[in-house]
């Protein structure tokens, strides 16, 4: 299952900790893969890092690593460093399938930012790997202002692919507002999960206990009725 986003920023790591989590509670082996972990320059602690402290999964794996804060292809070329070849990474992906029940591939910014580049010398996307080893996807978004159309974008990207895919609100505010209100009405139809706010900084036996009700059962998770979910929220 791959983890995309709208965007840099809208909660894909922690996210993909949620649903390792509420896997694991529900018994799978889970493996983590980062094919393209980039801006390691900065200081910033590496995605992989925090989803093992959160959830803290069977495997969790970077592949390839690159100092500036840059779409992977172009972090590579900066770096004059190797880019990630697209069946290379299916390859691992594949490898660690048959050692898990679940292998989740968190991306790089959106589901259309160049990844590396195929044996022909063209650039790759998370959008091709879904293809290539024909995975769904889970499209982590924002509540607020411009999330509709973002949104939508990604998921017609996904679906002209055939590529299943579901929404995942990445950070809903503990005081949402109308346009947040607005927003979930008409998300819910293609939502899977909804984290709070702030989740990233739980405790992690808090953030591990509470993931599963975040995620509907399509994401191994116990939500299963927006409408309660709203009022308990509200």
């Amino acid at each position: 299952m791959l983890v995309t986003g709208t965007d840099t920023d809208v909660g894909k790591t922690i996210v993909t900790a949620a649903i390792t989590a509420a896997a694991q509670a529900a018994g799978l082996r889970v493996a983590v893969l980062k094919p393209g972990q980039t801006g390691t320059a900065t200081g910033a602690v590496p995605d992989i890092d925090t989803v093992n402290r959160l959830a803290a999964p069977m495997t969790a794996r970077t592949l390839v690593s690159y100092p500036e804060p840059l779409a992977p292809l172009a972090a590579a070329r900066v770096a004059e460093a190797e880019p990630l070849e697209l069946y290379a990474v299916a390859d691992e992906i594949r490898a660690e399938a048959d050692k898990h029940d679940l292998v989740l591939i968190e991306g790089a910014g959106g589901l259309l930012v160049p990844m590396g580049l195929r044996p022909s010398g063209e650039a790759w996307t998370f959008a091709d790997l879904a293809v290539s080893i024909g995975a769904p996807a889970v499209v982590v978004t924002r509540a607020g202002l411009g999330t509709l159309n973002h949104t939508a974008l990604t998921l017609e990207a996904l679906d002209r692919r055939a590529v299943p895919a579901g929404v995942v609100l990445g950070a809903w505010p503990a005081e949402p507002e109308l346009v947040h209100w607005a927003n979930l009405t008409e998300l819910v139809p293609n939502m899977v999960g909804a984290l709070p706010d702030g989740a990233g900084t739980m405790e992690p036996g808090v953030f591990r206990r509470s993931a599963p009700g975040w995620l509907t059962p399509a994401l191994y998770g116990v939500l299963d009725d927006w409408r309660t979910w709203a009022e308990e929220v509200s």
